[in-house]
């Protein structure tokens, strides 16, 4: 136990205080903290020593934050550990968080930094649903209006999401919506999409090659959640005669860059 102590008293060693704050409060939320740290609980003398407290002002803080649920202890083990409050606290941080809103800025740095159009969009019904666009001052750019649908299979955004699920959620999409050639260039078959998925989740972002329309490319990455499955996807696109093979390169970090940081915005995990 001491070694979990010491671990979690690296990460989780309460901040300085600023004269703004309740200090109860902050010690409060500093408990809670060094125990969401810890996997198997922690004992009142680790815990105490982890934030810096004395063991009689934790154990006050402890009981009182027992009492509405967010912390329990164990008695047959002497430990304390997260309670069920704070996890009903955070599955209402799970339905409330909105994307496309926490998304939007990076998605407008995004298109700063590249010049190109960039997207969002969501997995629906085994298609992927634009829920918003921030669009490149270019005179030739590319448009795809909220709302609109994409197959997954020849889209940047649809593959960064395949990438993101267990293979037997792809079969599933695949049998229920097929392989539909839009271009020469479309992955038609499971084996050459199944490859490309492969070169996804090795280098963070998928690439479209002119798959869903000829003379227009696509770099995008996955915004995930705390499981790394796919809540999102950002894309960036526009056309070939821009986008040479060393710009989609650039421009594939810049979207898995931006996709890492929204993800950890909503609180998911990077793969990467």
């Amino acid at each position: 136990m001491a070694g979990a102590a010491r671990q979690a008293t690296r990460r989780a060693k309460a901040p300085a205080r600023d004269p703004s704050q309740v200090q109860s409060l902050t010690r409060a939320l500093s408990l809670l903290n060094a125990l969401a740290e810890s996997s198997d609980g922690l004992a009142l003398a680790d815990i105490a020593q982890v934030v810096g407290l004395a063991p009689s002002t934790a154990h006050r803080l402890l009981t009182t934050m027992q009492g509405q649920r967010f912390v329990r202890f164990i008695a047959a083990e002497g430990v304390w550990q997260v309670g069920v409050q704070a996890f009903i606290v955070g599955q209402s941080f799970r339905r409330a968080r909105d994307v496309l809103a926490i998304a939007r800025p990076a998605m407008r740095r995004l298109m700063e930094e590249s010049g190109e159009t960039v997207n969002l969009y969501i997995e629906e019904g085994g298609e992927a649903v634009c829920m918003g666009q921030v669009e490149s001052r270019q005179m030739m750019r590319a448009i795809s209006r909220p709302g609109g649908r994409v197959k997954l299979h020849c889209s940047g955004v649809g593959k960064a999401m395949l990438a993101c699920l267990p293979d037997a959620d792809v079969t599933r999409i695949l049998q229920a919506h097929g392989l539909p050639r839009m271009t020469p260039r479309t992955l038609d078959t499971p084996r050459k999409l199944r490859a490309d998925l492969a070169g996804i989740r090795e280098r963070g972002f998928s690439i479209d090659d002119e798959e869903h329309a000829i003379g227009l490319r696509c770099v995008a990455a996955a915004i995930r959640d705390e499981d790394g499955l796919p809540l999102a996807a950002i894309s960036l696109s526009g056309p070939l005669a821009r986008i040479g093979d060393a710009a989609l390169i650039a421009s594939g970090r810049l979207v898995a860059a931006a996709a890492d940081a929204v993800t950890g915005q909503l609180g998911g995990r990077s793969t990467r």
